[in-house]
């Protein structure tokens, strides 16, 4: 056999040279000036034996601070949750794991059905009417919701709250650039997306309202209200969402949301160093021919036999280009499986029982913080995030923290200056009273 598993051989080589013309390498690139050829060798080091190579690598991910052998804190859009452990098992199944697009629904039912019950799922958790098959990510989920906004009304402005994840505002804005799109941030107040401000910026050019709930920093948005200023104007209702906090608060749907999309990352999938993940896109019925992506329909055959067909594939590839409603060129239907499963693993009840412990360990996670003296900057509802303010450098205490084995809140600062020296606490279902305890005992000890 001439297939082989490794580089070129000095035999594939002279082959190679031999079909072109040419007797040496040096041959090959005589039109290239001798002058500019790289004569030298490459500063790098020797090659290593596979069994040294391996030693190698395991000593360096012995280095990683990871979630399974650190106790952590860090959120902010990326959580440590409980994982059922059947998510994998389902998922590494070849028929899923090295599944292709199923262009041919005679024998993809089982990919397409998968499918569908994510879509399912995800329009129950939001109510909405309907929802795709998922996005890449949540920030190019909320970014392609602002471009359907700006179709759909044909009007050039979005606007942000500033409460909003600011890695997905970006996201929006690199859309939007493209599109011509104006982006104005609204200002917050107290934490959550100011009011008064927002009617001062909305007018008949406002295409969408983009919010996020619970937002940013844990908060959760009064969504009603920010709803019918926005429709007053003629525009897109856009929210932002975490799934599994939708097991208790008021879906979106039922507070005036036209779009709802979010990340379904807190859903059996892990946080491996931030992606990929897998984003969710939900809209109402009179949105459902503009929604990116495709969609998954439940049909029956020619015998009566139910079957399930992808549909109202409004993109690049299936349709004329000018006439397409986004660029989107995939989905992550393995990672969308990986939630639907965790979904159903756990249940509705298992849902809404998950979502409590975040709100009930995060609160007491907040009284254990100002007993110790510290200032927690926002009173009003949250649900698995607070922010903290500190004494000293967020990213020097948690440079303490980890030496403990802890993995501490993400630094405001970075991000937003005037909230330097505030870190944003993350306490899922799967921490316990101990390990908050010691959280809040240790950065006691380094706030001073």
């Amino acid at each position: 056999m001439k297939h082989r598993y490794l580089p070129m051989t000095e035999q594939d080589q002279q082959e190679m040279l031999a079909t072109i013309g040419v007797a040496t390498i040096d041959e090959l690139f005589a039109d290239i000036p001798e002058k500019v050829r790289f004569k030298g060798q490459y500063n790098i080091k020797e090659a290593k034996s596979e069994a040294a190579l391996m030693k190698e690598l395991a000593q360096l991910a012995a280095k990683n601070k990871d979630t399974a052998s650190n106790v952590s804190f860090l959120g902010a859009g990326v959580y440590n949750h409980y994982k059922p452990i059947i998510v994998d098992h389902v998922i590494s199944r070849s028929e899923f794991y090295t599944a292709y697009t199923p262009y041919q629904p005679e024998i993809s039912q089982g990919e397409l059905q998968a499918i569908f019950e994510f879509q399912t799922m995800i329009a129950e958790l939001t109510g909405m009417d309907l929802a795709n098959s998922s996005m890449y990510d949540g920030g190019t989920s909320l970014a392609e919701a602002g471009m359907l906004a700006a179709g759909h009304t044909r009007r050039k402005k979005l606007l942000v709250s500033g409460a909003v994840h600011p890695e997905y505002k970006d996201v929006v804005a690199t859309y939007a650039y493209g599109q011509s799109i104006e982006v104005i941030t609204i200002p917050t107040k107290d934490g959550v997306t100011d009011i008064e401000a927002l009617k001062g910026l909305v007018d008949d050019q406002t295409a969408g309202v983009i919010v996020q709930y619970p937002n940013f920093f844990g908060q959760v948005e009064n969504l009603q209200p920010l709803a019918d200023i926005t429709h007053d104007a003629k525009g897109l209702f856009i929210v932002s969402s975490n799934p599994l906090a939708l097991g208790v608060l008021t879906p979106p749907g039922k507070l005036g949301a036209d779009i709802t999309v979010g990340d379904a990352q807190p859903f059996g999938i892990a946080e491996a160093f931030g992606g990929p993940h897998c984003g969710f896109f939900a809209v109402t019925n009179k949105l459902m021919r503009k929604v990116p992506g495709r969609l998954v329909g439940e049909t029956v055959d020619q015998d009566g036999r139910r079957g399930y067909v992808l549909t109202l594939q409004a993109r690049e590839q299936h349709i004329r280009r000018d006439k397409a409603t986004s660029n989107i060129c995939s989905n992550q239907a393995l990672l969308a499986l990986a939630a639907s499963v965790a979904m159903t693993a756990l249940g509705k009840q298992g849902v809404q029982e998950m979502a409590k412990q975040n709100i009930v360990k995060t609160r007491y996670a907040k009284n254990a913080f100002e007993a110790a003296g510290f200032e927690v900057a926002y009173q009003g509802a949250h649900f698995n995030e607070i922010v903290v303010k500190t004494n000293a450098s967020v990213t020097d205490i948690n440079k303490k923290l980890i030496e403990k084995g802890i993995i501490g809140g993400f630094d405001l600062g970075r991000v937003y200056p005037e909230l330097a020296n505030h870190a944003l606490i993350a306490v899922t279902e799967i921490r316990t009273k101990e390990e908050i305890d010691a959280l809040v005992a240790e950065m006691g000890a380094y706030n001073a």
